[in-house]
């Protein structure tokens, strides 16, 4: 009994730490549980922010719901955002939120900050900026009086078409910790977003009366896209007083590639407009802050407009344009969209047929493939709106056979002239508006980009 008795306690000798090191493993699996939960947490809170702030139609508005999301977003207890002068050196506007009406009075007798000390070199120096011991920077200039005291600092400037607007401020967490990396990173994104919403509502109180300057100014002039030459074009359907829903976008993201996309909003009014503007606002967000292919930021751009949206129907085309070894390769997703269609280096017009899936706002549950193709460098591809094929009287292969004639015909062309005459010469009828977006590979001869429309 006892040599049967110890031999049992032979086979078992680490059993309780066996049981330790699971325990610790379990514990590490849900730690990891729980920060991907509160990830995807924080990108839905990320997506509704920019919802509610392009919801606003005053610019006042809109930067003070700017300050409360941002706010929100990381759990601040006090945020301002201050607009720059035209000079660019100081603040011309600040917008406080969290602060006590003494404080609040106190402040508005003294003045409000003007961009001094820390705040002014975020003006001059616009990267993301976060400080755990604000009197410790060697820019403080310290705080006035009935000014609370403030210890921790996250600021982030507010770019609108190229230049800074002004900087969003945030101050201590309500858990007592400093900002952290993910806090600067979503803000980051936020910013991104809330700059097309300052445009977009500054432009929106400017062309009320004016429709079609209104769909023009609503989409972005593209960035410098080096080392690729990009340009793209709007024109407004014939018929007056038309606004359409037809839109486009190209950043240049960190990783060396380029996130494309074009789009068209179902209907010819206002409303489609603006959904168009909210639609491209959170894309935007999502391409900011998620690093994965166009089907995935698509199947969360559904879901967000599904669940908390009334958007009409929208078809889509999201594209990355990425380094592969020596040339480049396409990988894009589609929404029910028109393909892409491919000029190659000896004048070889090819679209991208594939199977185009459902639109979105329709059926979130749709799974969404992404598609590859290899593209040489020189290589054009035209991403477009179907308003610059539908014709009544023609068939939509035709349409589709005279705009690639009439690609090939002009591919030699710096491209703001190649986009420039798909517009002209279109094979449409001109009843709805068109949006192209063109772009071409780095070529071994080609130095740099030709100007962006």
């Amino acid at each position: 009994m006892t040599g049967g008795t110890e031999g049992k306690g032979a086979k078992w000798p680490h059993r309780p730490d066996l049981l330790t090191r699971l325990d610790a493993e379990l514990g590490r699996i849900d730690e990891q549980l729980r920060a991907l939960a509160a990830s995807k947490d924080r990108l839905q809170s990320l997506l509704d922010a920019v919802v509610a702030i392009t919801r606003e139609q005053e610019l006042s508005a809109v930067l003070r719901r700017i300050v409360t999301t941002a706010m929100d977003l990381v759990g601040a207890r006090y945020g301002a955002l201050g607009v720059v002068d035209e000079s660019g050196e100081y603040l011309a506007q600040f917008i406080a939120v969290g602060l006590s009406e003494q404080e609040h009075a106190a402040l508005t007798e003294v003045g409000f900050p003007r961009g001094l000390g820390v705040l002014g070199h975020l003006i001059h120096h616009p990267e993301p900026l976060r400080i755990d011991d604000v009197s410790s920077h060697p820019a403080s200039a310290g705080f006035p009086p009935g000014h609370p005291r403030l210890r921790t600092l996250l600021g982030v400037a507010i770019g609108v078409r190229g230049e800074i607007y002004g900087d969003l401020y945030l101050s201590e967490r309500r858990d007592g910790r400093p900002f952290d990396v993910h806090d600067e990173n979503i803000v980051v994104a936020l910013a991104g977003a809330a700059g097309i919403a300052i445009d977009n509502v500054r432009l929106f109180e400017q062309v009320r009366a004016g429709s079609e300057l209104f769909q023009r100014r609503l989409l972005p002039t593209l960035p410098d896209m080096r080392p690729f030459d990009a340009a793209a074009i709007y024109r407004p359907a014939a018929a007056p007083h038309h606004v359409g829903g037809d839109w486009y976008d190209a950043i240049l993201l960190p990783d060396g590639a380029v996130a494309v996309v074009i789009g068209d909003v179902v209907g010819h009014d206002l409303h489609a407009a603006a959904a168009m503007a909210s639609t491209r606002h959170m894309l935007r967000a999502l391409l900011f802050a998620m690093r994965t292919p166009p089907s995935a930021v698509l199947a969360q751009l559904d879901r967000t407009l599904e669940a908390i949206t009334d958007n009409p129907v929208t078809t889509t085309i999201l594209a990355r344009i990425e380094p592969a070894g020596a040339a480049w390769r396409l990988r894009w997703s589609t929404a029910g969209h028109i393909p892409p269609l491919l000029i190659t280096p000896d004048r070889r017009a090819a679209y991208l047929f594939t199977e185009p899936g459902l639109p979105l706002n329709v059926d979130s549950r749709q799974i969404r493939p992404d598609r590859t193709h290899p593209l040489p460098p020189d290589t054009i591809v035209v991403f477009f709106t179907d308003g610059l094929i539908e014709h009544p009287d023609h068939s939509i292969h035709e349409s589709l056979d005279e705009l690639a004639d009439l690609a090939t015909a002009h591919a030699g062309l710096p491209l703001q002239d190649f986009v420039q005459a798909l517009a002209d010469h279109h094979p449409s009828d001109g009843h709805d508006d068109m949006a192209i977006l063109a772009l071409r590979t780095p070529g071994r001869k080609r130095t740099g980009p030709q100007r962006h429309g």
